[in-house]
């Protein structure tokens, strides 16, 4: 998004003080890794501040608030825990919020003791998130950025990526994996998602993976958008058992894969032209493990 406010350290002080003051003594500081839709910063030592950085972002943090408390007592994993609301202000037009601290890395950048104990307890939180009552809950649509809705709304997306790139990768290999990934939409009652299950909202401590956060894409829908962390972060042992334990049918299964596709694709194109080396990396390594499984399941 173009519209994208400079949220700083002055500006984070100013919303405290103004509006928490029992909070005006704690030390503010950015946190290492912040996000693209929010922005987050250390308060103190128990607390964090986060902050839509655009307009379109605000609808996500009206969400967390009301929803993560209803869901967070049911799922098997901590997730982030609202303690304040904060409102808008004349140098700040969005709602934003001050959440407990959850303490861990992003799974891409801590030690992880065992992938496979990872890909096990990372598929049993998402089969009991998909378990839970969905009365009232957001249906996947803007809101989530289609997340959750049928893969089909990426589909000129991923054409157009294709497109670019003849001469990098084997687009006719591409074209069948979407195809099959397009081949079909969920045709159950919706179910809850996250939205956003990659490597930078995973916690990690001690090895092991401790807690889920920014939920800001979540929604119900088809949960097939969460299956793409099985290309994107897995390895194969690893995303062989995260299959086996969520049990998706093979439908869902081949959708993930769309998902991760389209990510990796669209990743691959825009960093190509960037020169960012590890987005394309990282892009080239999923498009890998799509292969390799596609051909080999």
């Amino acid at each position: 998004m173009s519209d994208k406010l400079d949220i700083d350290l002055p500006l984070v002080r100013h919303l405290i003080d103004t509006q928490f003051p029992q909070w005006t003594d704690l030390c503010i500081k950015p946190v290492a890794l912040s996000g693209w839709d929010n922005r987050t910063f250390h308060l103190g030592d128990a607390l964090s501040v986060r902050l839509p950085s655009a307009e379109g972002y605000t609808p996500q943090a009206a969400k967390e608030q009301y929803w993560l408390p209803r869901l967070a007592p049911q799922l098997p994993l901590p997730v982030p825990q609202l303690v304040a609301a904060g409102q808008p202000d004349s140098r700040f037009p969005y709602q934003w919020g001050i959440y407990r601290w959850l303490n861990g890395e992003p799974a891409h950048a801590g030690p992880i003791d065992s992938m496979d104990e990872f890909a096990r307890t990372l598929a049993h939180f998402l089969r009991t998130l998909q378990q839970l009552d969905t009365t009232n809950g957001p249906l996947a649509g803007q809101h989530s950025f289609f997340r959750g809705a049928p893969l089909s709304v990426y589909d000129s997306d991923t054409q157009t990526a294709l497109e670019a790139l003849e001469s990098e990768i084997d687009t006719n290999l591409m074209r069948n994996i979407w195809a099959e990934a397009l081949s079909s939409d969920w045709q159950q009652p919706p179910v809850w998602f996250h939205g956003d299950v990659a490597s930078g909202n995973l916690l990690v401590n001690n090895g092991k993976l401790s807690a889920v956060i920014d939920f800001g894409c979540c929604g119900i829908g088809d949960p097939a958008c969460d299956l793409a962390i099985a290309w994107t972060f897995l390895p194969a042992p690893s995303r062989r058992l995260f299959r086996t334990e969520l049990s998706p049918d093979d439908a869902t299964w081949a959708r993930g894969r769309g998902w991760a596709l389209w990510k990796a694709l669209i990743t691959l194109r825009e960093h190509l032209q960037t020169g960012n080396a590890a987005k394309i990396s990282e892009a080239r390594h999923t498009l890998e493990a799509i292969i390799g499984e596609f051909l080999v399941p």
